[in-house]
């Protein structure tokens, strides 16, 4: 009698379906806040200096983010093109992580020096230059714009609150370690260094 006044009533029905998905969803989701696997940067990991974190966020604006993912799956076709499947310790400092799951562009977790600076300046220079079939946009621009300091140590200090272990050192002398650089110099830093944590254990 019970369950036939629940599923006459969609309001109540629909109210115990959620209440149910999240206790579901929180038995699973909860206990991964509390384990080191999750929470616990890899060893030997460093955070990502004034220069690469820029170079961060030129890749987030210039849209890399929408077709390159940043996470190998535990797949053996996926480990044996890209290397050493995803860890989430790679990731505890990312504000926001950039796993994503589109790959109209190669995934990217593990591109830190697979190839030269002078290959990347090419690539993103023009891709056609180095992979004639590539569907990727060019970006000339970066190669002259200079990298906006204005605002990397206040950056800096908002990762610090996030976790990130920057140093007063670190961010008093953010500013000056950009001076002259370009925003290319940023985003080929910040692709040299994608998953090399996992790439000095191995």
């Amino acid at each position: 009698m019970k369950h036939e006044t629940i599923e006459k009533n969609v309001g109540l029905l629909m109210l115990l379906m959620v209440f149910a998905v999240s206790i579901g969803g929180l038995t699973q989701i909860v206990p991964l806040f509390f384990q080191d696997v999750t929470n616990k940067p890899v060893e030997g990991m460093k955070p990502y200096t004034a220069l690469q974190l820029e170079g961060r966020d030129i890749y987030i604006r210039e849209g890399c983010v929408q077709c390159h993912s940043q996470m190998i799956r535990p797949f053996r076709a996926e480990t044996e093109r890209y290397g050493h499947y995803s860890v989430a310790g790679e990731s505890v400092w990312d504000h926001p992580f950039l796993w994503g799951s589109k790959r109209t562009g190669p995934d990217l977790a593990r591109v830190g020096g697979r190839y030269s600076d002078d290959w990347h300046r090419a690539h993103l220079y023009n891709p056609r230059n180095v992979v004639p079939e590539s569907k990727m946009p060019a970006y000339p621009w970066l190669v002259t714009a200079p990298v906006d300091s204005s605002h990397t140590e206040t950056k800096l200090k908002v990762m610090r609150t996030l976790g990130v272990p920057y140093t007063d050192e670190d961010i008093a002398g953010a500013t000056a370690t950009l001076k002259g650089k370009t925003e290319m110099d940023a985003l080929v830093s910040y692709l040299q260094v994608l998953g090399t944590s996992i790439k000095s254990k191995r």
